[in-house]
């Protein structure tokens, strides 16, 4: 299953990035996060994009859910990944691929537990024009 993913999350991305027109952009860095765009397309109405972001150790993604499906694979370090009932859902190692489905039903925070910064690269596949992220409030696990 995870071969398949990581196959299709690289066909997708050379995809995105042989289509995409234009230069990379940066995107506004969060408290400690940077990130920045690889590549960027719209087909029929959906965003796809390509970004790059990573953690610093200690650093997590905030709460949040995504408007359309991500595919991401760990490229440094590992991801420590928790859903609204406070349970880990996976822990991500270099090399691994992780899919998070769309809505405001899929609340989610990404953690960077280790001591080596996480690097994540990240397809978004999102209604044009969507944002990365919506926040979300903690559903009350005892960390942020």
């Amino acid at each position: 299953m995870r071969t398949a993913l990581r196959t299709a999350v690289t066909g997708v991305v050379t995809l995105a990035a042989l289509v995409t027109c234009g230069s990379a952009g940066a995107t506004p860095p969060g408290p400690g996060i940077t990130s920045r765009i690889l590549a960027r397309t719209t087909v029929d109405g959906t965003d796809y994009i390509l970004r790059e972001v990573a953690l610093p150790p200690g650093q997590t993604t905030g709460w949040h859910y995504h408007d359309g499906p991500l595919y991401g694979v760990v490229r440094q370090g590992t991801l420590s990944h928790f859903d609204s009932t406070c349970r880990t859902d996976g822990v991500y190692g270099t090399g691994g691929t992780i899919r998070e489905p769309a809505g405001p039903g899929y609340v989610h925070i990404g953690r960077n537990l280790g001591d080596t910064p996480l690097v994540l690269e990240v397809l978004y596949v999102l209604p044009h024009g969507a944002p990365f992220s919506e926040d979300a409030p903690n559903p009350g696990c005892p960390f942020q």
